[in-house]
């Protein structure tokens, strides 16, 4: 069985200012940065062999600290990038047009071809996120990988593996530094290949982490 821990990075100053980021970038705030620490703390002792990582600086950070904590180096996977948000990307939340907010909404409210102009799909995120989370499988036996991700990114990969589509509703909260776990696996009471073990796990924190829309 293989398993993959995945975490959402810290808190970073757009998070706080409400202000979308998408591909776009922005530093760790402070408690972001403590967030990275408490996350690398949890997952120290798990045996981790490989931190990879999202190429923005946000997750690599991140990942950074949660590598120098497991004694990994951090590897780059671009294919785990969050959602391309195309022409809202660096606006702030609450200065959307009418038009502006229907095309963000259209992202997690179930649309099927929901996509925000320049931006790309849910579809589209899904498979590439698959796609990096099966590149795992190719690593030497007894690997436990950790993944470094987004928040939209991670909830629409672990959302298809329980088999709703890219584009379903979102429904899971996957705060910031939280831990979730997938395995591969097979069984004879659950679906053979991957199944979720945890999601959105953050009782590491001892301060509480915010959504992107709680704020």
């Amino acid at each position: 069985m293989l398993q993959v821990y995945l975490v959402r990075h810290g808190e970073t100053e757009w998070n706080a200012a409400r202000r979308i980021q998408g591909q776009s970038d922005s530093p760790l705030t402070a408690k972001g940065l403590y967030q990275a620490r408490q996350v690398a703390e949890r997952v120290r002792n798990e045996g981790i062999t490989h931190v990879i990582t999202s190429d923005l600086g946000r997750t690599r950070h991140t990942a950074q600290i949660i590598a120098d904590a497991c004694g990994c180096e951090v590897i780059n996977e671009p294919r785990l990038r969050e959602l391309h948000m195309g022409v809202l990307e660096e606006r702030i939340l609450d200065g959307l047009t009418e038009q502006e907010e229907v095309w963000r909404k259209q992202m997690v409210d179930g649309s099927p071809q929901g996509r925000i102009p320049e931006g790309e799909t849910m579809t589209e995120l899904a498979a590439r996120m698959r796609a990096a989370l099966d590149s795992c499988l190719d690593l030497p036996e007894g690997s436990k990988p950790l993944l470094v991700s987004h928040g939209i990114a991670l909830g629409c990969l672990i959302s298809t593996i329980l088999g709703l589509p890219a584009y379903a509703e979102r429904r899971l909260r996957l705060r910031n530094c939280s831990l979730s776990r997938v395995d591969h696996q097979q069984s004879a009471w659950l679906a053979n290949g991957w199944i979720v073990e945890t999601a959105g796990d953050v009782s590491h924190l001892e301060l509480p982490a915010l959504d992107e829309l709680q704020r």
